[in-house]
């Protein structure tokens, strides 16, 4: 089916000559663009520190690594985990502080809300209704506006900061 026909479809979506004006505008595939020689490490040079290896340890990948390279690498690695691990524990502190502050704040709210509560408890039945005492009603006259609002500020998103993952101490350092 040609391009031109009713249904399209059939024709692949990127074609040949754009494919090649993408590929001159690039320079991928061509000898145009080479890598300079600042861009290849030579073949004595440590893969962490691109320097000329001074105790020169290599792995069974074929891998050459300098011996205090490797040992710097590492150290600081554990340095930034136990920062890590000390910014971890002040998180689940604050966090601990945090929900026994809202217990406490929980259970004085119940304690106020009981003595409320048993202190509304009349002993004597009231025999008439008037006018002036306060309706329980919400759709009492007058109260109409009054409706309790279904939108809570208490349980709006807050910004709060990010969650720090406790850091993996005995696996690789990578």
């Amino acid at each position: 089916m040609t391009r031109h026909a009713r249904n399209s479809t059939a024709g692949s979506v990127y074609t040949y000559h754009e494919k090649k004006k993408d590929q001159s505008q690039s320079g991928y595939g061509t000898t145009a663009a080479r890598l300079g020689k600042d861009s290849v490490r030579n073949f004595d040079c440590c893969c962490l520190s691109l320097q000329p290896c001074q105790d020169p340890v290599i792995t069974k990948e074929g891998y050459l690594f300098d011996k205090v390279v490797i040992l710097q690498y590492v150290i600081t690695k554990k340095k930034e985990v136990g920062r890590q691990l000390k910014a971890y524990e002040e998180q689940k502190k604050t966090e601990e502080k945090e929900l026994a502050t809202l217990a406490e704040a929980e259970k004085s709210d119940k304690v106020k809300s009981f003595v409320k509560q048993e202190t509304n408890i009349t002993s004597k039945p009231s025999t008439s209704k008037s006018s002036s005492e306060p309706s329980i009603s919400n759709m009492a006259p007058g109260k109409e506006s009054n409706v309790p609002s279904f939108w809570i500020p208490s349980k709006t998103p807050q910004a709060k900061p990010s969650a720090i993952n406790k850091p993996v101490q005995n696996g690789l350092l990578l």
